[in-house]
């Protein structure tokens, strides 16, 4: 495999919470309105990124990672994760609040849509002034979830962070 920076093109998701920032802040190019999600390196069935440029142009991640193999992962990735792709990377831009949002193990996650569960990591590369991130609970959660949720009033049961300012 001839080795080179690989860049590939973006994927760009419409969603309600969407801005402008990926267009005026990281300069993505794309014509429609409420682009909340870039996703610049995935192998998610049905929404997987291709090369841009250089002798792999137009090949699918996928592609690469079952023509090279360990070659392309390194050996302990490809031994841990097969000829799937354990990341999935992407920018966000959410002019509104998201909603609340549960994440299965990966045990759940496999059983029920044959992928890894959803781990994540944020980092926060602008924000408004008096933006938040609001991170998991400050109480147990109790394993029947659905009647936990109804009896719950969400003020105050979650732990806020400050966003990070430059």
């Amino acid at each position: 495999m001839k080795l080179y920076p690989l860049k590939f093109t973006p994927i760009f998701s419409y969603r309600i919470w969407g801005g402008e920032k990926l267009k005026t802040e990281l300069n993505k190019k794309y014509t429609q309105d409420s682009i909340g999600e870039s996703w610049e390196i995935s192998d998610i069935d049905g929404s997987e990124t291709v090369v841009f440029e250089g002798d792999h142009k137009g090949r699918t991640l996928k592609k690469l990672i079952k023509d090279y193999k360990h070659h392309f992962l390194g050996k302990h990735v490809y031994n841990t994760f097969g000829e799937s792709f354990p990341l999935l990377i992407k920018f966000i831009d959410a002019k509104t609040p998201l909603s609340i949002q549960v994440h299965p193990s990966n045990e759940l996650a496999r059983e029920r849509h044959n992928s890894f569960g959803k781990n994540e990591m944020w980092y926060v590369m602008q924000a408004e002034e008096n933006a938040n991130l609001i991170v998991g609970f400050n109480q147990e959660l109790e394993k029947n979830l659905p009647s936990t949720f109804r009896k719950w009033k969400f003020n105050g049961s979650t732990k806020y962070r400050k966003s990070c300012r430059r």
